[in-house]
């Protein structure tokens, strides 16, 4: 937490912005001012883009074994400045500290991950007759742009930057102007580690000036983009007036199915566990929890026990957090007013903290239509609905009856019917007795407007480099 304020970083080094302007971030804990970011634009956009394509060739010329080295000592530094990071990310996040300190761990575990698979993207050979040679290459895109959201920083850049580079690009990152600064080490922690200078850069900023700038950059070869919606739309407009690639990881309304021959105390705390991560901040947050008739009462009772377990704060013992920004803490507070108006009955929760910071009670709701705006929107805190269903075909039908196709949970003791439903269901990630579940291994990405492509796990490496073939006559 040494520069203040801290500046872009750029071709290796803190770089101030051309405007001479900064911005002020806000710890949501107490809703005063914290760190202070460059305020990017254009220019310092179009310097970073500069310096990174400047870098490409330099490293993807480096044999992939080395490349995995470098990456791989990330790893290792990331883990080293854990403490530092982790509170960085607290004040940036409000998360309590056990949790900040598991995204850093996420973090060096990309860098892990494709520091260990950067060797292994290779080509093959294609018999197509006698006389002919011929293969595939799989060749770097160039230069990356990746725009990460406030909800989980150093995580979300890592678990694009790592991929990337791991292939041979150089990245620039704009993270959300709501939480920066962990970026900004990241990238001052991997040129220690021996990345080239500009294979990595940070250019801090609002979307509307550094991100759209960005998208727009002629030397940017592709667009990883984790955020809202709208803003997904926003990017991909854009980016199809380019013909530019895009991976795209967007918003969630994710339903969680409970069958009545599930363990009901089990499913209770994972659904509990399911809708509160991240206060709620999460795109996979199980928020439409689907529970079959004959056991609502039961299971609500059960859920409702659960989490008023958990409590609500910023302290270490604290299971959740504040809402990070200040327009997202108003916007929950407005879908806990349409719930109101819908006739929600609100088991559990329903109201704002009486604490300094963006505080929600955990909230519980039910007894709403299928076609209510609070079961259908994504409210992205820790708000879920409580819906009841006839049977399995039922159950598919309300799961999938929704525009997105984020993540899918389901809890049954029945492992044919965990097979047949998770087949059917229209999600990239289906979680069965827990919520949610896997790892930096696991492909991660949405069916229908959730998204575009997929992060994480092998999959995500062939959205990171264009496929060359090459035909010879011998």
């Amino acid at each position: 937490m040494t520069q203040t304020p801290w500046n872009h970083h750029i071709g290796g080094a803190f770089v101030a912005p051309a405007g001479g302007q900064h911005l002020s971030e806000i710890d949501p804990r107490t809703g005063e001012a914290s760190f202070r970011i460059a305020r990017g634009d254009a220019s310092d956009i179009d310097r970073a883009v500069q310096s990174a394509a400047a870098a490409v060739e330099g490293w993807r010329s480096v044999k992939a074994l080395d490349r995995a080295r470098v990456l791989q000592k990330i790893a290792v530094a990331i883990r080293a400045s854990a403490d530092e990071l982790a509170r960085i990310e607290q004040v940036e996040t409000g998360k309590p500290l056990p949790q900040a300190r598991v995204d850093i761990e996420i973090a060096a575990q990309y860098f892990e991950f494709y520091g260990g698979l950067a060797p292994a993207i290779e080509g093959e050979t294609i018999d197509i007759g006698s006389g002919k040679l011929c293969y595939t290459l799989k060749e770097p895109y160039g230069v990356i742009g990746v725009i990460t959201p406030w909800n989980a920083p150093i995580n979300q850049a890592a678990r694009a930057a790592a991929p990337a580079l791991a292939a041979g690009n150089a990245v620039v990152v704009k993270p959300s102007e709501f939480t920066s600064v962990s970026s900004l080490r990241l990238a001052e922690i991997a040129v220690a580690c021996g990345l080239p200078a500009g294979a990595l850069n940070v250019v801090t900023g609002t979307g509307l000036e550094a991100g759209a700038a960005l998208v727009d950059h002629p030397l940017v070869a592709k667009i990883a983009f984790t955020g809202s919606l709208r803003a997904g739309r926003e990017i991909g407009i854009k980016a199809a007036g380019r013909i530019l690639p895009v991976t795209l990881e967007l918003g969630g309304k994710s339903p969680d199915i409970v069958f009545a021959d599930a363990d009901l105390e089990a499913a209770a705390r994972g659904a509990a566990r399911g809708f509160t991560v991240n206060a709620g901040q999460a795109c996979i947050a199980g928020t439409r929890i689907l529970v079959d008739r004959s056991v609502r009462d039961r299971f609500v009772a059960l859920l409702k026990a659960e989490v008023e377990k958990l409590k609500v704060g910023a302290g270490d013992d604290c299971q959740v957090g504040p809402i990070i920004t200040a327009p997202q803490f108003a916007k929950v507070g407005e879908y806990l007013g349409i719930a109101r108006e819908e006739g929600a009955q609100v088991v559990t929760g329903g109201k704002v903290k009486d604490a300094k910071g963006y505080f929600v009670e955990p909230t519980v709701l039910a007894g709403l239509p299928e076609d209510s705006r609070v079961v259908r929107e994504e409210i992205f805190g820790p708000v879920c609905a409580v819906l009841d269903f006839e049977n399995e075909a039922d159950a598919i039908r309300m799961a999938n009856d929704t525009n997105y196709g984020l993540a899918a949970g389901l809890w049954t003791q029945n492992l044919s019917r965990a097979h047949r439903v998770a087949a059917r269901l229209q999600a990239g990630q289906v979680y069965v007795n827990e919520y949610p579940s896997g790892g930096v291994e696991t492909p991660f990405g949405g069916y229908k407007q959730s998204g575009i492509g997929r992060e994480k796990g092998r999959e995500a490496l062939a959205h990171y480099v264009q496929l060359k073939t090459v035909i010879v006559t011998l």
